[in-house]
């Protein structure tokens, strides 16, 4: 899916209330979403103890 049709989809999915930062939001979410899937097809992940240690070094 190209940028342009993700954020077509994205919009027609947004309640009518919603405002350009809901439609960031949800844009910046999908994005890391893919770029994640992306790394992980690519051998780019690490082990759940490696994350574990990550986190507890990011909430001192």
């Amino acid at each position: 899916m190209t940028a342009k049709q993700m954020a077509m989809e994205v919009a027609e999915q947004l309640p009518e209330d919603a405002d350009i930062e809901d439609a960031m939001d949800h844009l910046y979410l999908l994005y890391k979403v893919e770029r994640g899937l992306r790394q992980a097809d690519e051998g780019k992940k690490v082990s759940q103890a490696v994350a574990r240690q990550r986190m507890r070094h990011w909430s001192q």
